[in-house]
């Protein structure tokens, strides 16, 4: 599937899922109604109309950049990588909801489907020997398995 400005949008992605293995955070932007969304360009629902997106972002100043036009009243908040992994994740999945990755200010990004979100995180955490302390599963391998499952 064709991502928009493909190139540098895939190189965001690869640097989101790098950066956040490398320092256990993930962020985003919050305010009193909830978290930073936007309507995806590449996936519809069953009526047709645009996914939702949940956006997220590997440097707290680049989410901050974004805190413009209808965001402007959003603080950046923090996720640690083993939560946003094991309930945001799986979350999304469940919702029906996109993860927008590295979303600039003219909202272009990355949009992940969540279980392939969760599968390269995987695969960078285990590529680094990184220890993940789960709590909803009995090690990285099981984590895998049911989301490569649940992914079909």
């Amino acid at each position: 599937m064709e991502q928009q400005g493909s190139d540098i949008i895939e190189n965001r992605y690869k640097n989101f899922i790098k950066k956040v293995c490398e320092t256990g955070i993930v962020y985003a932007l919050q305010n009193h109604e909830g978290f930073a969304t936007s309507a995806s360009a590449l996936y519809e629902n069953e009526q047709g109309k645009p996914v939702d997106i949940l956006c997220f972002w590997a440097e707290g100043a680049r989410a901050k950049s974004c805190a413009i036009n209808h965001w402007s009243n959003y603080q950046i908040t923090e996720i640690a990588l083993v939560d946003f992994i094991e309930n945001w994740g799986v979350g999304m999945e469940n919702d029906g909801i996109i993860a927008g990755i590295a979303f600039d200010q003219k909202m272009f990004g990355y949009e992940a489907k969540p279980l392939d979100l969760i599968l390269a995180l995987v695969d960078e955490i285990k590529a680094t020997k990184k220890e993940l302390p789960l709590q909803k599963f009995e090690n990285l391998a099981d984590l895998e398995e049911q989301a490569k499952i649940a992914n079909g």
